[in-house]
């Protein structure tokens, strides 16, 4: 995990198959299970919007607006993510490891001279770090379950 200026980088291993992890990345229902609300489709060119707890002391009205920059199955996710004052992308790699997939998420766009970007870097790298793909692995764990049965298709 290394920040390079005005890029966010993390890598996490998923001990599930590229196609199961694929599916939480891009089936909005559970996108919304470890990330945030959504009216996602993985179709490119689409413009859909995530919506989160507002942050009006950091100028965020607490909705993300994005676009499907690139979608390439079970590889590759880009996105174009605006919010509040932020410009940037963020991009999901999928690679097969073993029985798993590391994945590799990059967000990219903030600028290193701009007080707010670098508040917001602060914020986001450490959410990425700290509980997003947490979340990702338990919503990924739990379609293991008998009680939910595998979502994965």
């Amino acid at each position: 995990m290394t920040d390079d200026q005005g890029v966010i980088r993390v890598d996490q291993y998923l001990g599930h198959p590229p196609a199961r992890v694929w599916r939480a990345l891009t089936d909005p229902d559970l996108l919304a299970d470890w990330f945030m609300p959504n009216d996602f489709k993985p179709v490119p060119g689409h413009r859909f919007t995530f919506r989160t707890t507002p942050r009006p002391d950091q100028g965020f009205d607490g909705l993300v607006h994005c676009e499907v920059l690139e979608l390439e199955p079970e590889r590759r996710l880009r996105l174009a993510w605006r919010g509040g004052r932020l410009d940037s992308t963020v991009t999901w790699t999928l690679a097969a490891e073993g029985r798993g997939t590391r994945l590799f998420v990059e967000h990219a766009g903030f600028d290193p001279d701009d007080p707010d970007h670098q508040r917001t870097f602060a914020i986001m790298s450490g959410g990425w770090r700290s509980h997003v793909l947490r979340r990702l692995a338990a919503t990924l764990d739990a379609s293991d379950t008998p009680e939910t049965g595998d979502r994965s298709g």
